[in-house]
């Protein structure tokens, strides 16, 4: 007798102990991130660090455990991606073919499909290639190859174009989830939209500005050889020429940086002198103030005043020397270019121009680096580096196998071991021989994170990336390094935050929606099934508690079609004690006894209640299997409440009337009258 009734309690406490367990960390993490915040508030920056120190991955674990809240709840970010398929049909052309017909071709179907909205890409760019090209006696044969020689046909070029598309678009899809789960943000919603555009949600992001950076930083990483060379500073000098021929006046911002200004001083000065050195020559800077001298040097050279220029004499204890592009005359070697903070958006601006594209030519890149040169930005000053490269890459990001931040244990600086499969081990050694003491840049999404130079042949695939100044710097990098390489760049075309506000308005209505539904249902079964619907009331709670301890043991996401989902669970958890008191009081009017009625109550109420929710579990299977989102968050919410229904409605309710029975009870209030009632 007393091990049936222990084994009735443990039925009862188990769940709720279970549901405690489940639900601590979210319990946890909401304090801990409560403190958190008041110390941000408050912006006490020691006792942030120190917590951080202390609570950062017990918060971290936490969060990872406990429930979390979906976009139309906490709030976080709506992002649109467009995948730049423009880029695609310009990078699967063959190289060396590519001409100013083909650009041309290329930047009329930019300008209409950018105008167009979500236009399919591929028969745009075919139409003005019918349009462009053909009457010039281009033949798409002429830019691409089929990849098969057995079908040289357009049809089978424009198949593999058509392939290539798709096959980028659902390549983008992956690495930015990827991404995603890598970075921690958890049940967000991908999907297609469109011919090339992805829409994400991102519930409860906490750092907004660094999942902008994940989702913009695409994945392209490749790594090419450096060569910030004499052919790039002649491009320089030509763009230049061509901004003054035509009347462009790259203007730098008036604020830019005292480094900037100083150099800028410093190479109109330059000018100056060399200038003053050839006397049949007017010195064009004579009589004026330092401030004159720059501005008018920025319009002499609308470019190049932009940045700094350096070249780097060879040799050991060589100081770099100021560059001038006063005349097509520059050394052969090395040089070395800084763009302050404030010129750098002029500069790309001018840089992305067709015009200017076609001075840099096909073999060539220039590039800018990812991040702000470390040791001035600790001084308050942004300045970028410039990079020449050679276009081609030696490797691209599919060879990576692994990558992951740790510390330098020399001096314990930041830094991303990464590990190269088999294939990638054996060219990265082979290209790390054939350029030892030279440079190679490893460039994600056309930016330069670094730029090391290769002191040995590095065997085995494992080398080690430096200079990440904190390891959350470190940590994106590792998680970009892993999704490896996409066939066409994705940017960013619609953002929308969804702020605290709306998620607090949400939170406040469903809370308050479900409330007065679990009000009235308790009052409902109290006022009709009086004792009985006391008890029925207890096990609806129950079954609450342990749909939302299964959604957190799960890592699910409460939305409001959840919430939605937790009110049509709460009222099929009654409709199953409904079922089940009915019959009890059929069983009670035939005459049986309390216990007996009981039994045969729960007995003959089982087969129509399980009936009942399966048929409601094979609704919930389609809805999830069809459907996409917040419709997913209702079906996985319903299915976990009819599961948990099954066990509250029949087995935790029996068990409440044996342990009434097990007291020597011989009547129960079903809210009948006294003479009905054994």
């Amino acid at each position: 007798m007393k091990q049936g009734l222990l084994r009735k309690w443990l039925i009862i406490t188990l769940p709720l102990i279970a549901a405690a367990v489940l639900l601590f960390p979210t319990f946890r993490a909401s304090q801990l991130e409560k403190q958190r915040q008041e110390l941000v508030a408050a912006k006490n920056e020691t006792a942030l660090a120190a917590f951080d120190k202390e609570n950062g991955e017990t918060l971290r674990k936490n969060k990872e455990q406990s429930l979390k809240l979906g976009l139309d709840l906490r709030g976080g970010i709506y992002v649109t991606l467009e995948a730049d398929v423009i880029r695609l049909l310009e990078e699967s052309a063959m190289r060396d073919a590519i001409d100013e017909v083909f650009l041309e071709t290329l930047e009329q179907t930019r300008q209409q499909v950018e105008s167009g909205g979500d236009d399919d890409v591929l028969p745009v760019f075919l139409k003005n290639f019918d349009a462009i090209a053909r009457p010039k006696g281009r033949k798409l044969f002429s830019y691409y190859d089929t990849g098969d020689n057995r079908d040289l046909s357009e049809d089978a070029i424009v198949k593999r174009l058509e392939r290539n598309i798709n096959e980028a678009i659902d390549q983008a899809i992956e690495v930015v989830r990827q991404r995603i789960d890598k970075y921690g943000v958890a049940e967000t919603t991908i999907q297609k939209q469109g011919t090339r555009r992805i829409v994400i949600e991102l519930p409860g992001v906490s750092n907004e500005a660094e999942v902008r950076s994940l989702l913009q930083t695409t994945a392209r990483l490749e790594f090419k050889l450096l060569r910030s060379n004499a052919q790039i500073v002649r491009s320089f000098f030509a763009i230049d020429q061509l901004l003054k021929n035509k009347g462009a006046q790259a203007t730098a911002s008036t604020n830019a940086t005292a480094t900037a200004s100083t150099a800028t001083t410093s190479a109109a000065s330059t000018a100056t002198a060399s200038a003053g050195a050839d006397s049949a020559k007017k010195d064009p800077y004579a009589g004026l103030s330092d401030e004159q001298k720059r501005e008018k040097f920025k319009k002499d050279y609308p470019f190049t005043s932009l940045f700094v220029t350096y070249f780097n004499p060879p040799g050991e204890g060589q100081q770099p020397v100021p560059v001038i592009y006063e005349k097509n005359e520059f050394p052969e070697g090395e040089y070395s270019f800084q763009i302050p903070e404030e010129t750098l958006q002029k500069y790309e601006e001018i840089m992305a121009r067709p015009d200017v594209r076609r001075i840099i030519g096909n073999e060539y890149q220039v590039l800018v680096s990812a991040k702000p040169e470390p040791f001035f930005e600790r001084q308050g000053i942004k300045l970028y580096y410039i990079y020449g490269v050679l276009a081609k890459p030696e490797l691209t990001g599919d060879v990576i196998s692994d990558a992951q931040a740790t510390f330098d244990p020399t001096t314990n600086a930041p830094m991303v071991t990464m590990d190269m499969n088999a294939d990638g081990a054996a060219n990265w050694a082979r290209i790390t021989g054939a350029n030892i003491k030279k440079r190679i840049a490893i460039v994600l999404d056309d930016r330069v994170y670094s730029a090391p130079t290769v002191q040995n042949k590095i065997t085995g695939g494992r080398s080690q990336i430096t200079g990440s100044s904190t390891i959350d710097e470190a940590r994106l990098l590792e998680i970009v390094l892993k999704a490896g390489a996409l066939k066409a760049p994705v940017k960013i075309v619609e953002e929308r935050v969804v702020g605290p506000s709306l998620g607090e308005d949400s939170i406040r209505k469903g809370i308050i929606s479900g409330a007065i539904a679990a009000l009235l249902v308790v009052l409902f079964m109290i006022l009709y099934y009086a004792n009985a619907g006391m008890l029925a009331d207890i096990a609806v709670m129950v079954n609450i508690l342990l749909v939302v301890a299964l959604l957190a043991a799960f890592g699910g996401t409460l939305t409001l079609p959840g919430i939605a989902g937790l009110i049509l669970t709460l009222g099929m958890a009654v409709d199953t004690n409904i079922l089940v008191f009915e019959r009890i009081r059929e069983e009670l009017a035939h005459g049986r006894s309390l216990r007996a009625a009981v039994d045969e109550g729960f007995k003959r109420a089982f087969n129509a209640i399980l009936d009942s929710n399966i048929t409601t579990m094979i609704t919930g299977a389609i809805l999830y299997y069809l459907g996409t989102g917040p419709i997913r968050g209702f079906a996985v919410t319903l299915m976990i409440g009819i599961i948990i229904t099954l066990f509250t409605g029949i087995t935790l309710s029996k068990v409440f009337f044996e342990l009434i029975l097990s007291r020597g009870a011989t009547s129960i209030n079903l809210g009948q009258p006294a003479s009905d009632k054994a």
